[in-house]
């Protein structure tokens, strides 16, 4: 059957790394998605996301202005852009932002909004300080601003509200690292990509499933064991910011459990300490670390959540079904052991284009903030860095408003100068960096803390 062409929903990437660039090649497989305008200041890196889909040099055109961008659409060329200001008037129903760049992504899809488009924001560092605003005034422009399938949080979000739809109690949401623990029983080898450790045989009983109502002393033995290996990085926990303002989720502790564990294991460990877990609340946002052998499945980078039901006769449907359950059969998991990238991200584009949903049933709100803590001494002109940084020990806070003596939310930091100097172990305030001219992103923030009634203490 033939498409209508009325059905067809035309896409706008802003920015063609490896996640943008998904998009642009799996468009080409679908009929109802079409992606003839793509937006890098690197023009040469949108030619080649272009090219990886299968287009012909010919068939592209580059354009300095909306009328050459519009006369080149008429003729069915696929346009690049080098300047985001020159789509926002061109006729496109999505805009998928993915420039990771904070400040460009809330510029972006401010003006995208304004511009009556819909928002996939693929830009976790953008979403994690000003999705909540963003997202209310998309509502109030009568268009949609979401986070995507195929990325983490944009998962854990939809499974988190399909079981809730269930009337399930969600102990816990959280995704699973990309990097896994892979071990070799033999040679008492554990490898994390081109890392690899050896084990003493001490540490190495903690690998031995955990028995029941030793989530706690194993957690921490493995911890201690593995330590030397690479751990939860801050761009994980942006990610689970994201999914907690959205799920009304809550961190544990600051900077995550983050054990490493078997399948099997989570509903063992991420449940209630008085459920032989080691969490000290219900509704928790965690992160894990795959534990395995190689002949095992992983996670995938994929995500879960640990359940528990009230009534006796649809847990036993669950726990006969397929759902792995604790020792106690207090609690089950359940899991998507992959997240596919911009290879989904059409899933949540054609929703907003043709329905006006986002991935999520709710909007957002300000829940948590990721802030950071100096791994070294910082001093006065030097530039903060990102989520990456090996200098910035990232935490998961309750969100407060950008305030002198407040935490600032780390990604509002990136690249801006310090304005004092930080010591090790303190956390970076908003006192501590210099505001950009001409921001964006810290107004928008402002904004948004007024409208969510964040004041200060």
């Amino acid at each position: 059957m033939t498409e209508s062409k009325s059905n067809v929903v035309a896409t706008a990437v802003i920015g063609t790394g490896h996640f943008a660039t998904a998009v642009v090649t799996q468009a080409e497989s679908i009929a109802q998605l079409n992606v003839p305008v793509v937006v890098d200041i690197d023009v040469e890196a949108a030619q080649l996301a272009f090219a990886r889909a299968g287009v012909d040099a010919a068939e592209m055109v580059i354009c300095e202005s909306r009328a050459a961008a519009l006369a080149a659409m008429a003729q069915q060329k696929r346009v690049i852009l080098p300047a985001a200001d020159l789509l926002m008037d061109l006729p496109v129903d999505v805009v998928v932002e993915s420039t990771g760049a904070p400040e460009a992504g809330a510029r972006h899809a401010l003006a995208a909004i304004a511009h009556g488009k819909h928002v996939v924001m693929v830009s976790k560092e953008t979403d994690a300080v000003v999705g909540p605003i963003l997202a209310q005034r998309a509502r109030a422009a009568g268009v949609v601003y979401t986070p995507t399938a195929g990325d983490q949080h944009g998962l854990l979000i939809e499974l988190v509200e399909w079981a809730r739809r269930l009337g399930l109690d969600v102990l816990c949401g959280g995704k699973a690292r990309d990097a896994e623990f892979v071990y070799d029983g033999d040679a008492r080898t554990v490898v994390c990509g081109r890392q690899a450790i050896a084990l003493t045989a001490d540490d190495w009983r903690w690998l031995q499933p955990i028995p029941p109502d030793s989530a706690a002393e194993f957690v921490a033995g493995r911890q201690a064991a593995l330590v030397a290996l690479p751990q939860v990085g801050g761009f994980d926990l942006v990610e689970m910011a994201i999914a907690a303002n959205y799920a009304d989720l809550w961190p544990d502790v600051a900077a995550t459990h983050t054990p490493a564990l078997h399948i099997a294991e989570l509903p063992e460990v991420f449940c209630p300490v008085e459920m032989g877990g080691i969490l000290h609340r219900r509704g928790v946002i965690e992160c894990v670390t795959c534990l395995r052998q190689p002949h095992e499945a992983g996670l995938g980078g994929g995500v879960f959540v640990v359940v528990a039901c009230t009534n006796d006769y649809s847990r036993h449907i669950l726990h006969t079904k397929g759902l792995i359950a604790n020792s106690r059969g207090s609690a089950a998991v359940i899991y998507r052991p992959y997240h596919l990238c911009g290879v989904e991200t059409p899933t949540t584009i054609l929703r907003a284009g043709q329905l006006g949903l986002g991935s999520s049933i709710t909007l957002p709100a300000p829940r948590v903030d990721v802030v950071a803590e100096m791994r070294r001494d910082i001093r006065m002109h030097e530039r903060v860095g990102n989520d990456h940084s090996p200098d910035l020990l990232a935490l998961m806070q309750p969100a407060a408003p950008v305030g002198q003596a407040n935490p600032l939310p780390l990604h509002m930091a990136n690249g801006n100068l310090l304005r004092s100097d930080v010591d090790a172990g303190s956390l970076l305030l908003t006192q501590h960096v210099a505001e950009p001219d001409g921001s964006t992103l810290w107004p928008l923030r402002r904004a948004q803390d007024a409208h969510f009634g964040l004041t200060m203490d």
